[in-house]
C-alpha cells in the first residue's frame, strides 16, 4: 500500500483510478490535504466531499500510519519538546518541537535516519551508528505527530535531528516536497533547512537540482587533519573540494552559504582555524553558525569558555567572516544539537 504522506496528488490520482472509477488530481489533492495538511484520518467527514467510491478506494490502496510516541519530554527550560518514535519495525527516532521567538510559532526538528552512519565523534547520534533510513513517509509522519500537538503554528522544519540527511537523499527530498506542498505540510520552501556535514556529490546534485530549501554545512574545522578526526566523513573528501561545492552553491542561489561551527573548547577555536576558514572560502560569501557543543558528555569533550569563545568570533570577525552566535534549545532534556540519542535508544542499541 501507498502511504498518503509520501505521494503527489498526481500520484494518488493515478493509484485510486481504475477502469471504471476515476480520481481527478483536485480530487487527490482534497484528500491529501485533508489528511496532511489536517492531520485527518477520518474521511468521511469531509468538509469538501469526495465521491464515496473513491474514499471506499482509498482504503483499499492507501494508509496513513503514524510512528508511535514512545516518550513525550518537555525541557523546563527551553521551549522545546522531544519525541521519541517507534515504527512499525522497531526502529527509534526522534524529533524536537522549537519555540521561535514569535509568539507561538515553532519549528520542528526532524530525523532523517534511525542512528547515523557519519560516526562525527562529538554527536550522540554518531555513536549510535546506522540502524536505517527513514521512509519519507516516516518523516512527514513524525512531523505531523509533532505539530498536530503544537498550541500554535507549526512554519518551519529543519533536518538537523538523527542521522545525515543526504545520506538519505531521495527520501529527505520527497519529505521536504510533501511538506511545501499546499496540500502537505504548508510550510515555506524558505523556512525548511537541510544540514549535511559535507557530502560533495549530494552538495552539487541538490545544487544543480535548484532545490528551493536553505542549506547548512557542517564543517567545525577548516584544518583537514583536525577535521578528519572530528567528522570521520572528511576523509572521503578534500576539504578543497568540500569548499568549490560550496562556493558553487552560494553562486547559484545568489546566497551566502551558512556554515556550522560546533565550538569544542580546546580544540577547534585557535588562530589556525581562523585563518584556514577565511584562506578556504576567500572570496566565497558566506556566515559562520557558531554552536556551542552540549555537555553530559561520555568523549571528554568540554563546551568552550566565554573567552575561547569571543576571542575566535573576535579571530573570525576580524578577517571579515560574519559571526552569528546560535542557542540550542531543550540541553537540559538531551535534545539540543548533537544530543539526539535518547536513554531508551541507547539502552537498546547497547551504546554507552
Amino acid at each position: 500500500m501507498i502511504s498518503l504522506y509520501e505521494v503527489t496528488p498526481t500520484e494518488l490520482a493515478a493509484a485510486l483510478t481504475t477502469p471504471e472509477l476515476a480520481c481527478t488530481e483536485a480530487e487527490a489533492r482534497r484528500l491529501l490535504a485533508w489528511c496532511v495538511s489536517h492531520g485527518r484520518t477520518d474521511f468521511s467527514n469531509m468538509r469538501r466531499p469526495v465521491k464515496r467510491a473513491l474514499r471506499a478506494r482509498l482504503a483499499e490502496v492507501a494508509q496513513a500510519e503514524r510512528p508511535a510516541v514512545l516518550e513525550r519530554i518537555e525541557d523546563p527550560v527551553d521551549d522545546a519538546v522531544r519525541y521519541l518514535f517507534q515504527a512499525a519495525d522497531g526502529a527509534l527516532f526522534e524529533a524536537v518541537r522549537i519555540g521561535l521567538d514569535k509568539d507561538a510559532h515553532y519549528t520542528v526538528c526532524l530525523s532523517s535516519q534511525a542512528g547515523c552512519a557519519m560516526g562525527c565523534t562529538f554527536c550522540a547520534t554518531g555513536r549510535l551508528g546506522l540502524h536505517r533510513h527513514l521512509s519519507a513517509a516516516e518523516i512527514v509522519a513524525s512531523f505531523c505527530a509533532v505539530r498536530d500537538e503544537a498550541p500554535g503554528r507549526v512554519s518551519g522544519a529543519v533536518f538537523m535531528g538523527q542521522g545525515e540527511p543526504f545520506h538519505n537523499y531521495a527520501a529527505v527530498l520527497r519529505a521536504a516536497g510533501v511538506l511545501a506542498h499546499s496540500c502537505g505540510g504548508r510550510i515555506s520552501a524558505k523556512a525548511i533547512t537541510i544540514s549535511t556535514v559535507g557530502l560533495v556529490p549530494q552538495i552539487l546534485r541538490y545544487t544543480a537540482e535548484a532545490q528551493p530549501y536553505k542549506l547548512i554545512v557542517s564543517l567545525s574545522s577548516a584544518l583537514p587533519e583536525r577535521r578528519r578526526q572530528l567528522l570521520p566523513v572528511a576523509a572521503r573528501w578534500p576539504l578543497t573540494e568540500l569548499a568549490a561545492a560550496v562556493a558553487s552553491h552560494a553562486e547559484a542561489t545568489g546566497r551566502p552559504a551558512t556554515l556550522a561551527w560546533v565550538l569544542m573548547g580546546g580544540v577547534n577555536h585557535d588562530e589556525a582555524e581562523a585563518e584556514a576558514l577565511a584562506t578556504l572560502f576567500d572570496g566565497v560569501p558566506v556566515r559562520i553558525n557558531l554552536i556551542d557543543i552540549n555537555d553530559r558528555r561520555p568523549d571528554g569533550q568540554r563546551r568552550a569558555t566565554d573567552a575561547e569563545r569571543n576571542a575566535f568570533h573576535d579571530a573570525l570577525s576580524a578577517r571579515g567572516l560574519p559571526v552569528i552566535r546560535r542557542y540550542s534549545v531543550g540541553r537540559s532534556r538531551d535534545a539540543a544539537c548533537g544530543m539526539l540519542a535518547s536513554r531508551r535508544t541507547t539502552a537498546l542499541s547497547g551504546v554507552a
